[in-house]
């Protein structure tokens, strides 16, 4: 069994995966489970999710996404490196117009679980989400507020310490490592006397 401490470092953003690796239905309900007992504002509970698992909506569900920012010169993962699986995370705005902290929550918790599970993912917010309303006939009632994107980690991603004055874009090295600078505890926990 994972520590949590070992658990939440373990629980980086993914961007390559075993394209082999299914990601079920089962698997995928098993994880959204965890986000019905996260804390939700005035407990309304205004989120949704759709699962994508089958390979040729994840496959149209894939150019949708935008991949790592700071990684300019890199498109994304190649084929057999995408995930197989997504969940797509709706705001009903019948029930909240307000989804930030449900939202953020509930994507820790489900990637949290992931992790556990011996899966990775990533969350992703850069998405064309006309386009995604039109793929999986989403109505007007639902804000697509993030994807999730879902599957069996085929890249190592290491934490490096940062100080203050160092960048926080993450990068690659020359053997593919995927470094993620993060700053310290003596840098953002603060007493003021």
């Amino acid at each position: 069994m994972m520590q949590f401490r070992e658990l939440v470092t373990n629980s980086r953003s993914y961007r390559r995966f075993d394209g082999s690796y299914p990601v079920s239905e089962e698997v995928i309900r098993d994880l959204v489970e965890l986000a019905c007992y996260t804390p939700s504002a005035k407990n309304l509970q205004p989120l949704k999710f759709i699962p994508v698992c089958d390979p040729e909506t994840a496959a149209l569900l894939y150019p949708l996404l935008s991949w790592a920012g700071y990684l300019a010169d890199w498109p994304g993962p190649a084929e057999g490196e995408r995930p197989p699986a997504y969940i797509v995370m709706l705001g009903d705005k019948e029930i909240s117009q307000d989804f930030g902290p449900d939202s953020g929550i509930a994507a820790q918790t489900i990637l949290l679980g992931a992790t556990a599970s011996g899966l990775g993912g990533c969350i992703i917010a850069a998405l064309d989400r006309n386009r995604i309303k039109e793929l999986l006939k989403i109505p007007e009632r639902f804000s697509i507020l993030l994807v999730l994107a879902l599957g069996k980690p085929q890249e190592t991603v290491v934490i490096d310490q940062m100080t203050d004055q160092e960048s926080v874009r993450y990068y690659r090295d020359r053997y593919g490592v995927h470094h993620v600078p993060k700053r310290m505890l003596d840098e953002v926990l603060l007493k003021f006397h």
